[in-house]
């Protein structure tokens, strides 16, 4: 009986080694394991958060510690795709290098032939399509990459979309990728996100989500607010790490003074 057990486990590894290892192929559940394993590298990455103003979006990542006589500047996970498309991602740093390659030239492209600028949702949609044509024929594996990209429409109102691995996109109000307790900080998100914030209310949010995953505070954090500045709007402006520090410290003395106190004996 045991032998039997081994044999079908065996058959059964290696039935699913065969759809593993194509990209092109399901399983016969219904699974593209290939795409399941990218967004497992999503899961692996540090966290992106994207949080929607009414006069603004605001972008956070989660720095991961850097080597001592490593220079800052060349670890970016908040980029410029265009004017008006600011683009934040969690997964591989390679695979976004290229995909925000493809992105930068599409919007050039577009200039070059329509002479205007790529509105938020198309380059929304050419990001998504871009992983997506990557999940659906051989010789290549899809971007181990989320996105979160922040901009303004054409009535000038903010923006904020998400892609996966797979392909989709969707426009959101709040919204957290990359990490393993994305789920948990999307639910804080959906607490506490009101469709009045301000830049100040926006960046505080982003910071307190960040900070449910981040031990070192502010240096451990980048944030990104983007505004509508010029005459395409979309303009990324960098925090600098001392606002930053401020902030933190602000947030964990609201947090000191929620806490219960102690009755005296």
């Amino acid at each position: 009986l045991l032998d039997n057990n081994n044999k079908n486990k065996t058959r059964h590894q290696l039935a699913t080694m065969s759809y593993d290892r194509a990209i092109t192929v399901f399983s016969p559940d219904g699974h593209l394991f290939q795409v399941e394993y990218a967004m497992e590298a999503v899961r692996r990455g540090s966290t992106a958060v994207g949080v929607l103003a009414s006069d603004c979006v605001v972008l956070a990542v989660e720095r991961r510690a850097l080597a001592k006589l490593q220079d800052p500047r060349t670890i970016r996970k908040i980029v410029s795709i265009d004017q008006n498309t600011t683009l934040a991602f969690a997964g591989l740093t390679a695979d976004a290098r290229v995909l925000i390659n493809k992105g930068r030239v599409e919007a050039q492209s577009y200039r070059l032939t329509c002479e205007d600028a790529p509105s938020m949702d198309y380059m929304a949609r050419y990001v998504a399509r871009t992983q997506q044509s990557y999940t659906q024929r051989g010789g290549v594996r899809p971007f181990g990459i989320a996105t979160l990209m922040a901009g303004f429409d054409s009535d000038g109102k903010p923006v904020l979309y998400q892609t996966d691995p797979a392909g989709t996109h969707s426009s959101w109000k709040a919204q957290v990728v990359g990490g393993r307790n994305s789920k948990t900080l999307r639910e804080f998100l959906e607490q506490n996100w009101t469709a009045d914030l301000n830049q100040a209310d926006a960046v505080n949010l982003a910071v307190k989500a960040l900070l449910e995953v981040v031990d070192s505070g502010a240096k451990n954090m980048e944030v990104c607010v983007v505004t509508k500045e010029g005459f395409e709007g979309g303009v990324p402006t960098f925090m600098e790490d001392e606002a930053l520090d401020e902030i933190v410290k602000a947030i964990e003395r609201e947090k000191e003074e929620d806490l219960p106190v102690a009755p005296a004996e």
